[in-house]
């Protein structure tokens, strides 16, 4: 079964790309009460992203790969006061920037289900946790499922929160 953790609650800089921000210490007690919802001895892996780190971090006490490809989709540091109706625009246009410094949703897709897929492959039949981001798991857990962006789940996601799929 494939376990994928968004990452717990950021503290949000304005002026710094969210790539850089970290948890929100605030937030901790939310992050250790999905400890129980994941499985002992799965194999670990996460984005390189502080948030998604230290989220990692406190869910186990084991080993944690990190991936760069795991990575959230790329948004640059300029703050976007729509940012839901703008990752929804990269939903429906994923060979397009949504906004000026955005990467294609297209080439988030295809970096994290390429990552995912060699993760899996390397772990097969074994309980995998892959912690990161919310966008990138909604095109993850597409191209797995074979089904469209779920973008109500997306929408909805907490943080943190937990999708599981079979990636059988």
């Amino acid at each position: 079964m494939l376990f994928l953790v968004r990452h717990g609650r950021p503290l949000v800089v304005r002026g710094v790309a969210a790539e850089h921000w970290e948890l929100d210490p605030a937030g901790f007690d939310d992050i250790w009460a999905l400890r129980d919802r994941l499985p002992a001895g799965a194999a670990w892996y996460s984005s390189p992203e502080p948030k998604a780190q230290q989220t990692a971090q406190l869910l186990t006490d084991g080993e944690v790969g990190v991936v760069d490809a795991l990575r959230e989709h790329r948004r640059g540091e300029a703050w976007v006061e729509d940012f839901h109706a703008t990752v929804e625009r990269a939903f429906a246009e994923p060979t397009l920037p949504a906004y000026d410094g955005w990467e294609p949703l297209e080439v988030c897709r295809t970096r994290v289900t390429k990552a995912a897929s060699g993760i899996l492959a390397a772990h097969a039949g074994e309980d995998l946790v892959l912690v990161g981001h919310g966008t990138a798991w909604t095109v993850l857990v597409s191209e797995l499922t074979g089904r469209p962006p779920d973008l109500a789940r997306w929408r909805d996601l907490g943080l943190p929160d937990l999708i599981t799929v079979d990636a059988r």
